[in-house]
């Protein structure tokens, strides 16, 4: 078993794909397909990728017959990073991403982590960023303890709100049924309004639709009051990209022909993630992003039948009338001790100055 750092996805072993399989189930911020497009769009200035990884030879069983794997590399951990020009780095994330973690497999989780925090320690950075995080995240807290020992100081702090909601198999209709009455009055009579006075329709783009579509997509953001928003490549490379094994859902809702709302969201693993929402200015009336926020989870709750919805980053009021329950998510920031000649540098003074209250 020995530390090992890449600098591409490529050069990571086969075996990749099978820690990258277990531990997607639980997000798709640990999947490849976020990965990959995340550092190939939207790395900063100065930013490099560097994959801090656990290694070991694959174990073969006495019964195995295929031996040409013996001297293969099994990937056990693997911590993504963004490697700056200075001794600050910080996890591979993005104000997209709801959550991060360490990629750890099922096996010797102890010698595993204890490998890792030794490599760690042998990188030269100063201050380690990762965020978001779960508090209850069992796999960094037992990196966090590993670099304890090995004399890091470790911070956390909040970060931002995470509204959520868990269907328990309901149908659309019970989940309906829980959402304030003032929504849900509002979504039919806006409804009926713009079925009587309007020809309307919404369209579903999934597979191969969806890369033709992002034109009816940027049609409606391009008018709605998010038109300057940044990172459009990022989203267009993710709708794309993670098209390909079917877990893109972009919605447009059509007035007299014309997008009058779009709103992008991803199923994967029976999560169901909302990333962006737009409509036009000029339909406001009709209330088009509620319908098809509306429409959007009848799909994923009715038909992709899925377990969670999560509104990701923001404590927006409008996120509490569709979600149930709201979660924190941290900052970690691990740091190791140095000394100036005139005095001990404060690691908490340095977590302040770098990164504010949050």
């Amino acid at each position: 078993m020995r530390f090992k750092c890449y600098r591409e996805w490529g050069q990571l072993p086969d075996s990749a794909g099978s820690l990258f399989g277990q531990c997607g189930k639980a997000s798709m911020f640990f999947t490849r397909e976020w990965f990959e497009t995340l550092s190939a769009t939207a790395l900063e200035e100065g930013q490099s990728l560097l994959l801090a990884a656990v290694v070991d030879k694959i174990r073969l069983d006495e019964t195995s017959v295929d031996e040409t794997r013996a001297d293969k590399p099994r990937l056990l951990a693997l911590l993504p990073l963004l490697e700056s020009g200075n001794e600050h780095w910080r996890c591979c994330s993005h104000r997209y991403t709801a959550l991060y973690s360490l990629l750890l497999a099922q096996d010797r989780q102890g010698d595993v982590v204890d490998c890792l925090a030794e490599g760690l320690g042998q990188l030269p950075f100063h201050t380690l960023r990762l965020e978001p995080v779960a508090d209850d995240d069992n796999n960094l807290n037992k990196l966090q303890a590993a670099l304890q020992l090995r004399g890091f100081e470790c911070h956390r702090n909040f970060f931002f709100y995470n509204w959520y909601h868990l269907t328990h198999g309901q149908s659309f209709e019970e989940y309906m049924a829980e959402r304030p009455a003032q929504l849900r009055n509002t979504i039919a009579r806006k409804r009926r309004k713009l079925e009587r006075e309007r020809d309307c329709s919404i369209r579903m783009y999934r597979g191969d639709d969806v890369e033709q579509a992002l034109t009816d997509y940027h049609a409606a953001y391009s008018s709605s009051w998010k038109a300057h928003e940044q990172y459009g490549a990022l989203l267009d490379a993710l709708a794309v990209n993670l098209a390909l094994p079917d877990w893109t859902r972009l919605a447009v809702l059509y007035i007299d022909g014309e997008a009058a709302a779009a709103q992008l969201w991803f199923v994967v693993h029976g999560k169901a993630s909302i990333f962006r929402l737009a409509y036009d200015e000029a339909w406001k009336q009709y209330s088009p992003g509620s319908i098809l926020t509306a429409w959007l989870m009848k799909f994923v709750i009715d038909i992709d039948g899925v377990e969670e919805i999560d509104f990701l980053t923001g404590n927006e009021s409008y996120k509490q009338d569709w979600m149930s329950e709201r979660r924190t998510r941290s900052r970690l920031v691990l740091g190791k001790k140095r000394e100036t000649r005139d005095e001990p540098v404060s690691f908490g003074a340095i977590v302040k100055r770098l990164f504010g209250r949050h």
